[in-house]
């Protein structure tokens, strides 16, 4: 088994973490200090600028530290930046089903995503330090995403309804809760109690989604690296451009019919990779490209059949996105 190396110096990791403090502090802090409902076009320009930020970050790797860091930081932030497209599903399937108004969606997210952020990192740390040890997991970490992406492909047509999940029985049951909106508060008052709002429900269902989808992407990127450094970076510039990812697609997720199929050809595809590692040597640039090919074709194939569809009137609840009256 060939030594743990790393591009990341203490250099490095201090003045990453510095920029995501320092960009999350302006996110909540100035532009969204005050509670909207986030707009197309401001998705869109968020969107334009994390990916921005993550090609950037990548360029600047590969003039540092060659084209074989480069590559993996690329093809890493795809697996990442994919397989959260998996985490909008359910987080519209959340705010739909529990009535979340659109003008407290990007609250939920961010404390979503701020713990996210924290949990990922430790499972980043842990696996690594895991792999070093036993390098054996490395094949158990293969097979599961094989078994994953299988899963995935079967259940690919299946609705998912979180909000009647045993976890939701299970906090109604332990954290007393109301129905009733208090603004953007995830506590309030009610006739003496404290008591739990909808965001805080909301809250805990999307923190719980994202661990579950951290258990497929995580190991997943180890098949590309085991760089902790190129792992965590690659992670969290996914996560900081999954809120404004999923302003700009939650309204059109239906028409990605197709996504999951493509997922689940990546899931199995780097399963296999992360399981033949020590007897199939995959150039990272083959793998960028597999990987590519199949989310591009799978995202082409929705298109077109979302084209030939005829036009339909949205399901109810749908508008739970665009209306923030539902309070």
């Amino acid at each position: 088994m060939e030594p743990l190396q790393t591009v990341g110096s203490p250099v490095l990791w201090g003045g990453f973490i510095a920029f995501v403090i320092a960009m999350l502090a302006l996110d909540l802090g100035v532009f969204h200090r005050k509670a909207h409902t986030v707009s197309f076009k401001e998705a869109l320009g968020w969107s334009t600028v994390w990916i921005s930020l993550a090609l950037l970050f990548n360029a600047g790797l590969w003039w540092k530290f060659g084209g074989k860091p480069g590559l993996e930081f690329l093809t890493g932030y795809l697996i990442e930046k994919s397989l959260s497209v998996d985490n909008i599903f359910v987080f519209v399937v959340i705010f739909s089903a529990m009535r979340i108004p659109a003008l407290y969606q990007h609250r939920v997210l961010f404390w979503g995503i701020l713990s996210a952020l924290v949990l990922r990192a430790i499972m980043i740390f842990a696996g690594v330090a895991m792999l070093e040890r036993f390098h054996w997991l490395i094949y158990v970490f293969g097979a599961f995403l094989i078994i994953t992406g299988l899963k995935l492909f079967v259940q690919r047509n299946k609705e998912d309804h979180p909000e009647d999940g045993w976890m939701m029985r299970m906090l109604r049951k332990s954290i007393p809760s109301t129905t009733r909106f208090d603004g953007h508060h995830f506590f309030t008052m009610e006739n003496g109690r404290r008591l739990a709002t909808p965001l805080l429900m909301a809250l805990i269902l999307v923190e719980a989604s994202d661990i579950l989808f951290a258990l497929d992407s995580i190991p997943a990127i180890f098949a590309v690296t085991r760089d902790p450094f190129i792992v965590f970076t690659s992670n969290i510039f996914a996560i900081l451009g999954l809120r404004s990812l999923f302003f700009l697609l939650a309204g059109a997720v239906e028409k990605f019919s197709y996504l999951k199929v493509g997922l689940s050809g990546v899931l199995v595809f780097v399963g296999a990779k992360m399981a033949l590692i020590d007897f199939v040597k995959i150039h990272p640039a083959v793998s960028l490209g597999v990987i590519a090919t199949l989310l591009g074709a799978s995202i082409v194939a929705s298109l077109i059949k979302a084209k030939n569809l005829p036009p339909h009137t949205p399901e109810a609840g749908g508008d739970t996105l665009v209306k923030p009256s539902e309070s």
